[in-house]
């Protein structure tokens, strides 16, 4: 299940009517291409052809014109998946019944009576919620008592107004919070965060320390997110800490906070704000670069890849392990492992000093390809597209 919105007055944002539909029709496609090529003789590849259903799945209200043109771009899409390097091996063996997209509004009647058993559906329904009201429930709802308006979009940026609240840790403390008021909110979310915090510093786990930009309201009030001093304490047993090390190079990508000897790394390339989160006794094995993030500073990560790459260089050619961290490692070090994997790698992802990286200019298919090589081993990545601008950017013009 999906669920997204769109602007006031539309049911179905153009993500749900257009962009989910073509790649469950790509994946579709390229499944069945693994599978005839890989499972199936040449004779055979009609009947199983028909028994896969690859089509392109769009809603009604999608202009007959405009499906023909997106029909007319699919096997170039599939094509260009399947030179990504993208492991459709596992697509495949994962998948059973083709995909194929359900579309659910407040209006939308599907079935009178009950669901039907889901075993009976020859296809694997990705069903697409839109929670956008339509116009007359628009003003039913801003009419009454209890008005509201509701602006599309405003929650999908969590990092700018949830204060460092999980959803786990909102649903553990909802009452609390509701109960608070408006006037309290911020102070319980902060207490809330911070107990949090330092129960998971003390088990081991990933606790960095939570930065908040206050408000104009909040200005006076602000000394309580003032950055604190922060003591991991390293258990011996599991810590539950993922640290991703990229196929059989000696790069990993990771968040702040690990006990890199008990992860057998050399040398720490620490991108996140706070440079007591993680250290090396061998100051010379250890770089801290606080790279901001894009939303903050459109160029940080750009201005600091080459220091990044300086020091991975220096290290991985002499056979040292490298791990990256950031914040969360699912963003910056990501990014600056990928600028590290072009640069310093080859496509088949053996060190050689920059090499064929001087040799080639870097295109954006290079850039996805290597970021689904990456992706497959870190698997929590989420590189937001400012950073992978800048990535690009910089690549494209190096002279380092």
């Amino acid at each position: 299940m999906i669920v997204d919105s769109t602007r006031k007055g539309k049911r179905f944002p153009d993500s749900m009517s257009k962009t989910i539909p073509i790649w469950t029709c790509v994946l579709n496609r390229a499944i069945q291409n693994y599978r005839d090529k890989i499972n199936k003789p040449i004779d055979e590849l009609s009947s199983s052809s028909s028994q896969w259903d690859s089509s392109l799945h769009l809603p009604l209200w999608v202009p007959d014109t405009e499906k023909a043109r997106i029909e007319s771009n699919i096997n170039k899409w599939v094509n260009q998946l399947e030179e990504s390097g993208a492991d459709i091996s596992s697509f495949s063996s994962l998948l059973k019944k083709p995909l194929r997209p359900l579309w659910i509004s407040q209006k939308t009647v599907i079935w009178l009576n009950e669901v039907p058993d889901y075993n009976s559906w020859d296809f694997t329904p990705i069903i697409l919620i839109s929670s956008s009201a339509s116009s007359d429930i628009y003003r039913q709802k801003t009419s009454s008592e209890f008005s509201w308006n509701y602006i599309a979009g405003a929650g999908d940026d969590e990092e700018s107004w949830a204060r460092g609240l999980t959803p786990l840790l909102f649903w553990n403390n909802v009452y609390d919070l509701i109960n608070s008021g408006p006037d309290l909110c911020n102070q319980k979310v902060a207490d809330f965060v911070e107990k949090d915090r330092v129960y998971r510093a003390q088990r081991g786990h990933n606790a960095p320390q939570v930065s908040i930009k206050p408000t104009k309201m909040e200005i006076k009030s602000s000394s309580h997110f003032q950055d604190r001093s922060l003591e991991i304490i390293m258990e011996n047993d599991d810590t539950g800490h993922l640290i991703y090390w990229l196929g059989f190079t000696n790069l990993a990508v990771c968040a702040t906070g690990y006990d890199f000897k008990a992860f057998d790394a050399d040398c720490v390339l620490n991108c996140d704000q706070n440079k007591d989160l993680c250290t090396l006794e061998d100051s010379e094995a250890h770089l801290h670069l606080p790279i901001m993030n894009s939303k903050f500073d459109r160029f940080s990560l750009q201005r600091n890849l080459p220091s990044a790459l300086h020091f991975a260089k220096l290290h991985l050619k002499k056979g040292k392990r490298l791990a990256v961290c950031c914040n969360n490692g699912e963003d910056i070090s990501v990014c600056v492992c990928l600028a590290i994997l072009i640069s310093l790698f080859n496509v088949e992802g053996v060190y050689d000093d920059g090499k064929s990286f001087k040799e080639t200019q870097i295109t954006k298919f290079d850039m996805r390809q290597r970021l689904i090589f990456l992706c497959k081993y870190a698997v929590n990545a989420r590189p937001s597209r400012g950073n992978l601008k800048q990535v690009f950017n910089f690549l494209a013009g190096a002279t380092y």
